[in-house]
C-alpha cells in the first residue's frame, strides 16, 4: 500500500534512509513509496515498517533486489533443513539478552534499560551474523551510546574484538550521541561489522540518572548478497550421526558468511582505531573471502578447502569466479606470478598461494564447465605454470623462493609441502589442458608431475619415521601439511600409506591435531587436508574420529558462535591461535567463521556419502561409500546438468545404495567386499531392470580393504551388497 499521512511534510534522506515524522506513518508491515519530487530515483521502493518504529527506514544499496539472481529455492528440501543455520529472512534480531555482571541470559522480548555511566547490556544473536545494525531507542538525559561487537563470548564487554589488523583492541567501539530524546541508530555502511554473535550497548555519561533502552534491534545480513533466499542451498547432507550433520551445515553457513558484497573488504592501510569495511575486493556483486569478520580478502590458499565445500553445500560458484578473476586481473604479466591475496591487501611473494590460484581454476571449471571464462585466461594460466615449473632445480624438486604461506614457521628451499602442492597443480593442470583440447601440453605436465613425485619420495621421505620430512635435509620436522597432502594428492606409494596415516596420529590431542610446523596450534585448515587425505586412502574410522574430535570441539564450544567454524586455536583450548606467529598475542583477533576450516563439508559428501564429479559438471561421476560406524547417509549437489543425489543404508545384512543423477551422464559405483571375500553377488536395479551380478575385486586399498566397481548410466538406480 502507499504510505498514508496527515498534513504536509517533506521526507529527508540520510545514508540511504528515508525519515518521516513518526505520526505520519500508517498501514501494514510492507509499504510502498512511489516516486515524487523528494523521493529516490527508483519508481517504487519496498521497505519494512514496524508498528513501534519511529518514522524512518533504510535500504542498503548492495542488497537491491535487482542484484539478487541466486537460486530462489533449495534443491533438496527435507528434514535435514532443521540443521541449516541460515535464517529465513535477511533481517535478524537477537534471540536473548545477557545481563551484567553475571551474564545471565533472559529473553530478548523483555526490553532492557541501562542507567548511569559504564552501564551495559549485551545482545546475543544465537549464531554468527554480520552486516548493518539498526535499532530504535529511548533515552533520558545526555551522554554517549557506544556499540561493541564480538564473535566469541570470552570478549563481550566495552570493546569489540579485533578485526582491523593492528591488534590489541584497536577496533574499540562505535558511538552515537544521546540528547534525551527518542532516536534511531543506523550503522554507517563503511562500519559494517562482518562477523559477530554478540553486540554490547553501553553508556558514557556524567549523569547517574541518564537511562537508555533499545528496541527493534536488527541486523541486515550482508551474507550471500545475490541470494533472496539464504536457505536455498543447492546441496544437502543427512546421516545417522547428528554431530556430523551439524558440522556439515556449520561449514555451509561459514561459507555463506564468507560470501560478501564486493565493496565491503577490510580497508588497507589499516585504521589506527576502529574499523572500515568499504574496500573493493573484486569485480561482480559477490566474492568469497577468508573470513566474515576478517580479513575480508581473497586468499587462494583458503579456497583450496572452501571451494569444494561451497560446491557441495551452497552451490555458490559465482563468488568463486569473481575471486579467481581478481587474481588474474592482478597477475604479474612479466613473471607470471599471482599475488598471495587479492586487493586491497595484495600481498605478494607466495609460491604456494600462487599454485592455489591455479588449483582453484581447475576446481571452478570442474564444477561449472565455464570454458567461456577460462579460455581467455589460458595463456595467463600457462604463464603461471611456467613460473613454478622453472623453479624445479637439478635436484628434481622445486626451489621455493616465494616463502609466504598459511602460517607455518618455515618455508623455502626444497620445502615438501610446496612440492606436494606443485604436484597437484601439475596433475590438475594436465586435466584442465585436456578439457581445453591441448593434449600435448597435458602429457607434458603429467610427465613433469611424475618426475616430481619420484623426487619427493626419493629425497624427502623418512622411512625411519614413516613420514615425509619438511625438506630434503636431515631435519626431524615431519609436518602435518605435507604428510596429509601426500595422501590426498596421491604422492605417497601405497606401501607407505599405512605408516604415514599412523604417524600423523602422533600429533593428535583430545581436541584436535597439533601441527608440528606451527607448534602448539591446532589448524582446522591443515586438519581438513588430513581428513580428506585419510578418506582418499579409505582410512575411514580414523577420519571420522578426527572429524568428531576436532570439529566436534569447535561446534560444541559455548564460547564460540556454535554455528560457524573457527580459524584455529591452541592445544589448551584457548583462542590464542598464531599468538606468537603474526597475531601479536591478541586472542580476540582470531576469526570464528573461516571457510578454510570447512573441509568436513566436502569430505562428508564426496567420501562418506561417496558422491563426486569426475569430469566437468558431473558428465562423469563416482559413488564410493565409506561406511565407518554409520547406519545411513544421504546427500546431493547440483550442477548445470541437474541434481545429483545418493543414499546408502544398512539393511538386510547388507547395504543398499541408491542414486539419482542426470540422464546422459555416466557413473562408477565402488563398494566394499565382505572381509576376506574375493567376490560377491549383488542385486542391481538400473534403467528399469533388476538383476543379480557377481562382482570381483577391482582394487585393494593400502589398508587391505577390497572394493568392487560397477559402471552405470545416469538416471535412477540401486545396488544391494552383503556385509
Amino acid at each position: 500500500m502507499l504510505v498514508k499521512h496527515r498534513g504536509s511534510f517533506t521526507p529527508t534522506f540520510l545514508m540511504d534512509c528515508i525519515h518521516f515524522p513518526a505520526d505520519y506513518l500508517q498501514g501494514g508491515p510492507r509499504t510502498k513509496i512511489r516516486k515524487g519530487n523528494n523521493l529516490p530515483s527508483n519508481n517504487v521502493a519496498t521497505v519494512d515498517i514496524h508498528a513501534s518504529m519511529p518514522g524512518s527506514f533504510c535500504h542498503w544499496p548492495m542488497l537491491e533486489e535487482s542484484r539478487m539472481d541466486g537460486p530462489a529455492e533449495a534443491s533438496f528440501p527435507g528434514i535435514w533443513d532443521k540443521n541449516n543455520y541460515a535464517p529465513t529472512t535477511r533481517t535478524v534480531s537477537p534471540v536473548s539478552v545477557l545481563i551484567w555482571p553475571d551474564l545471565s541470559s533472559v529473553a530478548y522480548s523483555r526490553t532492557q534499560t541501562i542507567r548511569g555511566n559504564g552501564s551495559l547490556v549485551t545482545y546475543d544473536f544465537g549464531k554468527e551474523v554480520g552486516g548493518i545494525v539498526r535499532f530504535n531507542y529511548n533515552s533520558t538525559g545526555t551522554g554517549t551510546l557506544s556499540v561493541a561487537f564480538t564473535e566469541a563470548k570470552n570478549f563481550v564487554g566495552y570493546r569489540s574484538d579485533s578485526s582491523n589488523g593492528l591488534f590489541t583492541g584497536a577496533d574499540l567501539w562505535l558511538n552515537d550521541t544521546l540528547t534525551g530524546s527518542p532516536g534511531q541508530y543506523v550503522m554507517p555502511d563503511e562500519r559494517l561489522r562482518g562477523g559477530f554473535r554478540y553486540m554490547t550497548l553501553w553508556l558514557a555519561t556524567n549523569s547517574s540518572t541518564t537511562a537508555f533502552s533499545a528496541y527493534n534491534i536488527t541486523v541486515e545480513l550482508d551474507f550471500q548478497p545475490t541470494w533472496s533466499n539464504l536457505r536455498a542451498y543447492q546441496g544437502y547432507f543427512h546421516s545417522s550421526d547428528e554431530l556430523l550433520n551439524r558440522v556439515w551445515y556449520a561449514g555451509a553457513y561459514t561459507l555463506q558468511s564468507n560470501s560478501v558484497p564486493t565493496n565491503t573488504g577490510r580497508q588497507v592501510p589499516m585504521l589506527v582505531y576502529g574499523w572500515a569495511n568499504n574496500a573493493t575486493l573484486s569485480p561482480g556483486n559477490t566474492v568469497i573471502v577468508d573470513g566474515a569478520k576478517r580479513d575480508r580478502a581473497v586468499w587462494p590458499g583458503d579456497m583450496g578447502i572452501a571451494v569444494p565445500s561451497a560446491f557441495t553445500s551452497t552451490g555458490d560458484l559465482e563468488s568463486v569466479r569473481n575471486a579467481l578473476q581478481v587474481m588474474y586481473n592482478y597477475q604479474n604479466m612479466t613473471t607470471g606470478a599471482f599475488a598471495e591475496s587479492g586487493p586491497p591487501l595484495s600481498q605478494t611473494g607466495s609460491d604456494t598461494y600462487h599454485m592455489w590460484t591455479m588449483i582453484g581454476t581447475y576446481n571452478y571449471v570442474l564444477y561449472t564447465n565455464d570454458t567461456a571464462w577460462v579460455t581467455p585466461l589460458w595463456e595467463q594460466y600457462k604463464h603461471a605454470m611456467q613460473f613454478v615449473v622453472d623453479k624445479i632445480d637439478n635436484s628434481g624438486l622445486m626451489n621455493v623462493t616465494g616463502t609466504r604461506d598459511w602460517a607455518r614457521w618455515q618455508q623455502g628451499f626444497h620445502n615438501t609441502e610446496a612440492n606436494m602442492i606443485l604436484y597437484q597443480t601439475l596433475t590438475t593442470g594436465s586435466k584442465l589442458a585436456t578439457w581445453l583440447d591441448d593434449p600435448e601440453l597435458s602429457a607434458n605436465w603429467t610427465s613433469i608431475a611424475t618426475a616430481l613425485s619420484n623426487a619427493i619420495n626419493n629425497l624427502t621421505y623418512d622411512a625411519s619415521a614413516n613420514a615425509y620430512r619438511d625438506n630434503d635435509t636431515s631435519t626431524t620436522l615431519h609436518p602435518q601439511d605435507a604428510n596429509s597432502m601426500s595422501l590426498l594428492f596421491g604422492v605417497a606409494p601405497t606401501s607407505d600409506v599405512p605408516g604415514i596415516a599412523t604417524s600423523l596420529t602422533q600429533n593428535w590431542t583430545p581436541i584436535g591435531p597439533v601441527t608440528p610446523e606451527l607448534p602448539y596450534n591446532v589448524s582446522p585448515f591443515i586438519s581438513s587436508f588430513e581428513l580428506l587425505g585419510r578418506l582418499t586412502v579409505r582410512d575411514t574410522a580414523r577420519a571420522l574420529q578426527l572429524l568428531r574430535t576436532t570439529w566436534g570441539w569447535i561446534i560444541n564450544n559455548p564460547n564460540s558462535t556454535e554455528s560457524t567454524l573457527l580459524e584455529g586455536y591452541l592445544y589448551n583450548g584457548s583462542f590464542s591461535y598464531r599468538s606468537d606467529r603474526g597475531y601479536d598475542y591478541d586472542e580476540s583477533y582470531v576469526s570464528h567463521s573461516h571457510g578454510w576450516s570447512s573441509g568436513p563439508t566436502s569430505a562428508l559428501t564426496h567420501y562418506v556419502l561417496g558422491l563426486d564429479v569426475l569430469s566437468p559438471v558431473g558428465g562423469g561421476w563416482s559413488l564410493a561409500p565409506q561406511l565407518g560406524d554409520l547406519t545411513f547417509v544421504e546427500g546431493g549437489f547440483t550442477t548445470t546438468l541437474g541434481k545429483f543425489s545418493a543414499k546408502w543404508v544398512l539393511e538386510n545384512q547388507g547395504v543398499t545404495v541408491t542414486w539419482d543423477t542426470p540422464v546422459g551422464t555416466s557413473g562408477s559405483v565402488v563398494v566394499p567386499l565382505p572381509a576376506g571375500a574375493g567376490s560377491m553377488v549383488v542385486e542391481i536395479e538400473s534403467a528399469g531392470e533388476q538383476r543379480n551380478q557377481t562382482l570381483g575385486v577391482a582394487a585393494t586399498s593400502a589398508f587391505g580393504e577390497k572394493t568392487a566397481e560397477l559402471d552405470v548410466l545416469g538416471g535412477q538406480g540401486s545396488i544391494w551388497f552383503p556385509l
